[in-house]
């Protein structure tokens, strides 16, 4: 979901279209009278506070579009007011593939589930800027330290919500908290999940030529 600038009307014209042809549009107009803010409540600040996973959604200039997943400590998601929130940027793969896909479009989505206490899910869409730790905290003290080696944020999401709205817990399986047996910040192949997919082995493979390839 996204508003238009000009009438500022929730929705986009393909849900709209959707909606027209499956008979939807007056339910679908309800959902974004009563569930639909462009700013985030108490509750909902209260609940992204308590969050310790976040799904991000990115797209670039082009409209590829790429997901990822960020985890913290309750707070890593550090809500400044009720129109801004920023989550940090640990140490990854080095790709940094939702920061380029940010510098060329600034459009991003967020998914917090909770799987453990309340079993329900928000949306917070918005607009993200990419913000230095050195830069941004002497405008937010409150920003969340490290609380385990390796987990300095290298860099800061900040997003301005446009649109905020429950996702209801249909479908969302019940989960149960374990301890935590993982460090933060470790180089080790294996405990980062090592080739689990086999993709370094297949892409061998498949960058070899088929034997029919090879004949004049």
């Amino acid at each position: 979901m996204s508003q238009h600038s000009q009438n500022r009307m929730p929705g986009t014209e393909g849900e709209r279209h959707v909606q027209a042809v499956l008979g939807t549009t007056e339910r679908a107009d309800r959902f974004y009278r009563e569930q639909m803010l462009d700013h985030l409540n108490p509750l909902m600040k209260e609940f992204i506070a308590r969050q310790e996973m976040l799904f991000i959604a990115t797209a670039d200039g082009q409209g590829e579009c790429d997901s990822s997943f960020r985890a913290g400590p309750p707070g890593f998601v550090h809500v400044i007011d009720d129109r801004t929130l920023a989550y940090p940027e640990y140490r990854g793969n080095g790709v940094f593939a939702s920061a380029g896909n940010i510098i060329q479009n600034p459009h991003i989505g967020l998914m917090f589930l909770d799987f453990e206490r309340d079993r329900i899910g928000l949306h917070v869409n918005g607009r993200v800027k990419i913000m230095e730790d050195e830069r941004l905290r002497p405008y937010v003290p409150s920003l969340p330290l490290p609380q385990v080696p390796g987990q300095r944020a290298q860099m800061w999401m900040l997003v301005h919500v446009e649109e905020a709205y429950i996702h209801c817990r249909k479908h969302i399986p019940h989960l149960r908290k374990v301890g935590a047996d993982e460090s933060w910040g470790t180089d080790d192949t294996l405990r980062k999940g090592g080739d689990f997919f086999g993709a370094k082995q297949g892409n061998q493979a498949h960058q070899q030529a088929p034997a029919w390839a090879e004949q004049p």
